[in-house]
């Protein structure tokens, strides 16, 4: 799957980072799925992976997550 990082929005309280929303898109190599959204984080989550390449490894480990949530509540 490929992620592409396109957006990262970051909300402050009193001059620290508060929350942080990771919006990301993504498709297969046939390009047959396609995934779009954003990823909550907490400013301890996003401090220490502010890399586009942490942020992907992320945003894969969540939506897998949601997956498999989804798909054990069926």
């Amino acid at each position: 799957m490929n992620i592409q990082i396109t957006n990262v929005s970051m909300r402050y309280a009193e001059g620290e980072i508060e929350s942080v929303q990771v919006h990301f898109n993504g498709h297969n190599d046939d390009r047959t799925i396609n995934i779009n959204g954003y990823i909550p984080l907490t400013a301890e989550q996003y401090a220490g992976n502010e890399s586009v390449t942490a942020l992907q490894a992320i945003v894969r480990q969540e939506v897998a997550n949601k997956i498999v949530q989804d798909t054990n509540a069926a």
